[in-house]
């Protein structure tokens, strides 16, 4: 006796391709962490690790785990995004990840993460809301290196 499986979808309809959303989003949070590293090196050493008391002392490396980590996560979020939208050409994913990385500039670094860091007292808490330009030029190029690593990987992971 056989036993025969199938999953039905309806056509038309992608749920995104999380295996390039995970790589996508660790290729924009390098990008990104190295951008913010440059410019801002307590950001990395100290707020980011900081979220789940890991600092002090600074320590960039647990800082640059702890955003690739968040930048992982984001990513498969972009990528169930751009199949629940349908974006199937290069350009509407590399706009989608301009828009993730605004978005997630404005809920997560801007918002969330000045609350988060109060609530575990950290001595890196900006001040609430966060609306920082460059943290908004960091988020973007997050999203610009997502997208275009998307539009490289999604459909052959």
């Amino acid at each position: 006796m056989s036993t025969t499986t199938s999953t039905a979808r309806q056509p038309g309809v992608s749920v995104g391709n999380w295996k390039a959303g995970v790589v996508s989003g660790v290729a924009g949070a390098l990008a990104m962490g190295a951008l913010v590293a440059a410019m801002n090196l307590p950001t990395v050493a100290v707020a980011i690790p900081s979220l789940y008391t890991l600092a002090p002392p600074p320590s960039p490396g647990v800082g640059l785990v702890v955003h690739v980590s968040h930048g992982a996560v984001l990513g498969v979020v972009y990528a169930g995004l751009a199949g629940a939208f349908g974006l199937d050409s290069p350009r509407k994913r590399l706009g989608l990840g301009l828009v993730w990385g605004v978005v997630t500039w404005v809920g997560l670094a801007a918002l969330l993460m000045p609350l988060w860091l109060s609530a575990v007292g950290s001595p890196a808490s900006p001040p609430f809301p966060n609306f920082a330009i460059p943290s908004l030029l960091w988020h973007v190029v997050y999203g610009l290196v997502l997208g275009g690593a998307y539009v490289a990987t999604g459909d052959r992971l």
